[in-house]
C-alpha cells in the first residue's frame, strides 16, 4: 500500500464523471459494489503497491454550482447510479462538496497568473487540511476548442515571463489547471481531449518538479471498440478502405460539443487511432451529434469498408450503446492510484505506459490496445519495487 493518504483533486467536480467517481470509490470502499471496469482491481496489480480506495480523499474545481450530491440524485434518476447507493454514500459526498473550490473562469483574479496562484493554493491547503502524502490532479471537464500555442509556450523561462508580465488569455482553462498542479507539486492527468499539459513549458516545468503526468482523452466507448479491431485487420493483411462514425450524445457532453469548435478537439482525438494502427490514411467522416433525448447515454455506429484478397470488397458495422460516466469513472480512480503510486517510487515525466487509458495518449509509441494493455501490466509491477529513480514510463 501507498505511504500516507492520495488526495484525488478533479477539475470538473461537479460533472457526471466525477461524481461516478466519488460514488464509485466510496461504494468500493464500504464493499456495497463490485470492482467491475476497475482495471487496477484485475491480479496483474496486486503487487504494484498502490493506494487502496479508503486512503483517497476528493476534492475539487468547478465553475458550475450544483452540488454533487444533488448531482449524484439527477444521475440516479438518468439510471446512471442506483438510488440506494446515492442514500448510503451521501457522507463521502458531502465530504467531497466540502472540498470543491471555484474553477479558473470564478477566480475574480485579473491575471492568469494571479488565477493560478490562487488554484494551487487551494491544492495546497488541501494537502496540508488533511496531511495528504500527495496530491493527483485530473482533468474531467467539458472539452476545450483547439488552441493554438504562442511562442511563450515553447518554454519554462518564456511562459514565466509572459505569465508575470500580466498575460490574461495566454493560456487555455485546462493548460493553467496543469501549470497550477505542477507549481504546487502535484502529478496532472488530462482526462479530456484538451491540451492541458501538452506544451513544451509545461512539460519542462514537470521537469523540474520530478512530477509525472498523463493523458490525454479518455478512451471509454467506440474508441475502445476501435483500438481492438484496428489490429485484427492489421493482422490479417486487410485493407481498410474507409471507417466512418457517427455518435449520438446528449447530457452536459452533448451540449458542449455542440459547438463546431470544441467538436474539432474531441473529432481530432478519436481519429487518431486507426491510421496509426494499420500504417496508412483511412478515409471517412466522424460525426458528433447533440441528442439532448439521450441525456447521460450514448450511442455511436461505425461502417467499416475492407478489402480481402482478390480486391474482395466486404463490410463491418457496430453500434455502441453505453453511459460514458460509468464507463469513465472507474478508470479516473485507476489513474488516480496508478499516478499517485508513480509519484510516490519518483517516477517523472509523461508516463507513456498508461497509454491504455487513453485516445491520443502522450509518451507511447501504439495505439493497439493490446499492445498497450501489455506495456501497461509490464510497467505497473515495477511501482511495487519502488525503484526510486526518475523515469518517463514510456511504452517500449
Amino acid at each position: 500500500m501507498t505511504g500516507g493518504r492520495t488526495g484525488v483533486w478533479l477539475i470538473g467536480a461537479h460533472g457526471s464523471v466525477a461524481t461516478s467517481a466519488v460514488c464509485g470509490a466510496a461504494a468500493l470502499h464500504a464493499g456495497l459494489v463490485e470492482p467491475v471496469g476497475c482495471v487496477t482491481e484485475r491480479p496483474e496489480f496486486a503487487v504494484a503497491g498502490l493506494p487502496a480506495y479508503p486512503d483517497l480523499v476528493f476534492g475539487g474545481h468547478d465553475v458550475v454550482d450544483t452540488p454533487i450530491e444533488k448531482r449524484a440524485e439527477q444521475l440516479a434518476d438518468g439510471g446512471v447510479l442506483p438510488h440506494r447507493l446515492v442514500e448510503q454514500v451521501r457522507g463521502e459526498l458531502r465530504a467531497a462538496e466540502a472540498e470543491i473550490r471555484p474553477g479558473y473562469e470564478r477566480t475574480g483574479a485579473g491575471t492568469q497568473l494571479a488565477a493560478a496562484e490562487r488554484l494551487a493554493a487551494d491544492l495546497l491547503r488541501f494537502r496540508e487540511r488533511h496531511g495528504l502524502a500527495r496530491v493527483v490532479v485530473i482533468n474531467v471537464s467539458s472539452t476545450e476548442p483547439p488552441y493554438q500555442p504562442g511562442p511563450e509556450a515553447v518554454s519554462l523561462d518564456a511562459l514565466r515571463g509572459a505569465l508575470r508580465g500580466g498575460a490574461t488569455g495566454l493560456l487555455p482553462p485546462s493548460s493553467l489547471y496543469a501549470w497550477a498542479a505542477f507549481s504546487a507539486g502535484c502529478p496532472y492527468v488530462d482526462f479530456t481531449p484538451s491540451v492541458g499539459a501538452r506544451l513544451p513549458a509545461l512539460a519542462e516545468l514537470a521537469a523540474e518538479r520530478g512530477l509525472p503526468w498523463a493523458g490525454n482523452d479518455g478512451k471509454t466507448g467506440e474508441t475502445l471498440v476501435k483500438a481492438t479491431l484496428a489490429p485484427m485487420f492489421a493482422s490479417r493483411a486487410l485493407r481498410v478502405r474507409s471507417w466512418s462514425g457517427v455518435n449520438l450524445l446528449g447530457g452536459g457532453d452533448g451540449a458542449t460539443l455542440a459547438d463546431p469548435e470544441v467538436a474539432r478537439s474531441k473529432l481530432a482525438s478519436k481519429g487518431l487511432g486507426v491510421s496509426q494502427v494499420l500504417g496508412y490514411p483511412v478515409p471517412g467522416p466522424l460525426h458528433i451529434d447533440n441528442v439532448p433525448d439521450l441525456g447521460e447515454w450514448k450511442t455511436a455506429w461505425d461502417h467499416v469498408s475492407f478489402e480481402g484478397f482478390l480486391g474482395t470488397r466486404m463490410t463491418l458495422q457496430f453500434t455502441w450503446a453505453g453511459c460514458d460516466s460509468a464507463l469513465a469513472a472507474p478508470l479516473v480512480l485507476d489513474l488516480a492510484r496508478l499516478v499517485a503510486r508513480a509519484h510516490e517510487v519518483g517516477r517523472s515525466g509523461p508516463l507513456g505506459a498508461l497509454g491504455f487509458f487513453f485516445k491520443d495518449p502522450v509518451g507511447a509509441v501504439t495505439h493497439s490496445l493490446e499492445a498497450q494493455h501489455a506495456q501497461l501490466v509490464e510497467w505497473a509491477p515495477g511501482l511495487g519495487a519502488g525503484a526510486g529513480a526518475a523515469d518517463s514510463g514510456r511504452a517500449r
